[in-house]
């Protein structure tokens, strides 16, 4: 199948570095430069699939749901780990991106999510790994909990349910204590929205 650019990149060798929960394969490639010369170029590729992420409102309380959760790499990066972010998730071969949100939802929030609508998709960080997510608002109420959530425990996941008003998790990402790109996103979106309202 030829993508759009096939043109301007020839993949000379492709060597799998490690095959886990993501792939991690380096590449050799000749780019075609706009000066019309091919440059020669080494890179490290993640691959696990793509994503959504959701971010659940009540709108007549004026509420929205989040998880905290330990991430290793914002650890490892000088963050205490635990974050704050929209409910998100991997999705499955052949899953919609809105099944993968209720299935996501149900697991991390414990919630059963209505009316999930896809806002955009977009690379989450397209210089080395090749993850496009959904992203996605969905609606919900107290009357559809179903379960305490809290994620898959054999996956490792360890999720605290956070409930928050907007107007609360707007402060936090302008206090830096939201500090996932995601989350943020979802938000702007949020924003601009009850504003155009």
């Amino acid at each position: 199948m030829k993508t759009p650019g096939d043109d301007r990149v020839r993949i000379l060798t492709r060597e799998a570095l490690s095959k886990g929960w993501a792939t991690l394969t380096r590449y050799v490639f000749d780019l075609h430069r706009r000066d019309g010369s091919w440059q020669r170029l080494t890179r490290e590729v993640q691959d696990h699939g793509n994503a959504v992420a959701v971010l659940p409102v009540d709108r007549d309380r004026g509420t929205v749901l989040l998880v905290r959760q330990f991430r290793l790499p914002a650890h490892l990066n000088g963050h205490d780990g635990m974050l704050i972010e929209a409910c998100a998730g991997i999705v499955d071969p052949g899953e919609s991106a809105e099944a993968a949100v209720v299935r996501e939802a149900e697991e991390e929030l414990g919630y059963r999510l209505h009316d999930v609508e896809p806002i955009f998709d977009a690379f989450v960080s397209p210089g080395s790994v090749t993850e496009r997510m959904v992203y996605c608002t969905a609606r919900y109420t107290p009357a559809d909990r179903v379960s305490p959530g809290g994620g898959a425990a054999h996956e490792g996941e360890d999720i605290e349910v956070i409930e928050m008003t907007i107007d609360a998790a707007l402060a936090a990402i302008a206090d830096g204590e939201i500090v996932d790109a995601k989350t943020i996103l979802l938000f702007q979106h949020l924003r601009r929205v009850v504003d155009a309202q």
